[in-house]
């Protein structure tokens, strides 16, 4: 994470200018002051990275204003200068919240590593600050199973990951691409540097470019203060762009200048950043086909493009199923504190012949499930999963909905044929639309029960020629709905 913005706080003019002259001439931006209270009006009104700090100066003490330092929200790494060490006064200034102190005079060299060591300090401070509010640490789950295309798959990230190569993971909604990143990210040389996350398809489209590249101190309203951005973040790390392909056309130019120049500038700012990541990226969509419709830049796809990784669906995964459910009965059990003794041979069987539409998150979530329901001391039984039997995939007593007429929405076609003689993208099209039209055509609402953003269902509803403009509501359900909600939970 570079360091931009230093105060020199030191009342000799020599060592102050001299000092300022060597930070210019290593392209820092420098405000040179010569007491406590310049210092303190330079502070309240921008927001710096770093500090020299003179131990004694005109209008106090440096360890004082170190500890007034503390207190701030935002406040920049300390060094300390004195031309009058001891150990005591080293101990009191690293007591107080010094990142380092130097005797003067001191050298070139000497700074140099003291500027080096602040710039790595300054990105594990901030990663560990964004991990902390964005929740993204590591969870501990690893890809499991042993069926062939999981073993072609983990082949094939032990051959990408000691690489520096630009991956992008293409999969439906649940296969695990995420854990797929993961793993290259564990199995790289880059295991010790940050591995940062960021869903484009969660973040509103105005906020993506600042989640991106940042911004700088009032660029926009509500931009209080500078924030680097994702790829700063990620900087001698790996970046994952979850979702790559619900970003818009103007932040895909820049990010395909990000990936050919390995440079950027933040929001508001002149400054060129230099970083160095490796990108990760997944999508559930065909980019070929978003490239074909003009929706996604072609040189933006051959650049995430160089190594495709394609992740299998679960129903294409049969002898995963129950070593899955089995490891997910095992943690939700020791989660929920709940001692269940197993998955009863009916409940196997049910299991198996699943279609698992949503795949091994489906599978994850039922299992949770039916531990709750089971309880302890008992096996998983088919009563606790919750699954329709085969032939009542879909109730056929339920009243039949029309659209709104504003909204152009197929009638959803019949699901009761079995499942597995359908393609994976009839499979998907007959469930989105089936939703669609049994929720009245509300888009909010039927997002929300596929588990996925209204931008997606946006997207593949264009894909389907679906017309009509958005009728939701604000709170995305009518009094309508949520009769029908009921009346479809008692049959």
């Amino acid at each position: 994470m570079p360091i931009e913005k230093i105060v020199v706080l030191e009342d000799d003019l020599i060592v102050r200018k001299n000092l300022e002259q060597q930070l210019r001439s290593r392209r820092y931006d420098v405000a040179a002051v010569s007491t406590i209270a310049a210092a303190q009006e330079c502070l309240d009104r921008d927001t710096f990275d770093l500090m020299f700090v003179d131990v004694r100066l005109p209008d106090g003490e440096g360890t004082e204003l170190l500890r007034q330092l503390q207190q701030r929200p935002q406040r920049p790494i300390v060094v300390m200068m004195t031309g009058h060490s001891s150990v005591q006064s080293a101990v009191e200034c690293m007591q107080n919240g010094a990142f380092d102190y130097l005797i003067k005079p001191f050298s070139a060299d000497q700074l140099d590593v003291t500027l080096k060591k602040a710039e790595s300090f300054n990105q594990l401070v901030k990663v560990n600050q964004f991990l902390n509010r964005d929740g993204g640490g590591d969870d501990g789950q690893s890809l499991l199973g042993n069926s062939p295309p999981m073993k072609e798959l983990r082949e094939l990230i032990r051959k990408v990951a000691r690489t520096e190569a630009t991956v992008l993971i293409q999969g439906e909604s649940g296969t695990g691409k995420e854990l797929v990143a993961r793993e290259i990210f564990r199995n790289s040389p880059r295991i010790n540097a940050p591995f940062i996350k960021v869903n484009c398809a969660a973040v509103p489209e105005e906020l993506i470019e600042s989640e991106f590249f940042g911004h700088e101190k009032g660029s926009f309203t509500g931009a209080g203060t500078k924030r680097e951005g994702r790829f700063e973040l990620a900087h001698s790390g790996t970046i994952l762009l979850d979702e790559i392909s619900e970003i818009s056309p103007k932040v895909q130019a820049k990010l395909l200048r990000v990936l050919q120049e390995r440079e950027l500038e933040r929001v508001g700012g002149s400054r060129t950043i230099k970083v160095d990541v490796r990108v990760v990226a997944t999508t559930n969509r065909h980019l070929e086909l978003a490239v074909e419709r003009k929706e996604f830049r072609q040189d933006l796809f051959f650049r995430l493009n160089v190594v495709p990784i394609i992740v299998a669906p679960l129903r294409e995964r049969q002898s995963d199923i129950l070593l899955l459910a089995e490891k997910f009965q095992q943690r939700f059990s020791r989660k929920h504190g709940l001692r269940t003794l197993g998955i009863a041979p009916e409940c196997r069987d049910a299991l198996q012949s699943h279609s698992w539409p949503g795949n091994v998150r489906e599978l994850q979530n039922v299992i949770e499930r039916a531990v709750i329901f089971c309880g302890d001391d008992d096996s998983l039984r088919l009563e606790h999963l919750g699954l329709p039997a085969a032939a009542k995939a879909v109730p056929v007593n339920l009243p039949p909905l029309a659209a709104p007429p504003s909204v152009a929405v197929p009638a959803a076609p019949p699901l009761s044929e079995p499942v597995r003689t359908l393609t994976l993208a009839e499979m998907e099209k007959q469930q989105i639309l089936h939703v669609l039209a049994k929720n009245q055509g509300n888009r909010t609402l039927t997002a929300k029960l596929l588990d996925i953003s209204v931008r997606t269902l946006r997207n593949k509803l264009n894909e389907y020629g679906v017309a009509g403009k958005d009728t939701d509501t604000d709170d995305g359900e009518s009094p309508k709905q949520l009769d029908f909600a009921s009346a479809s939970a008692s049959a």
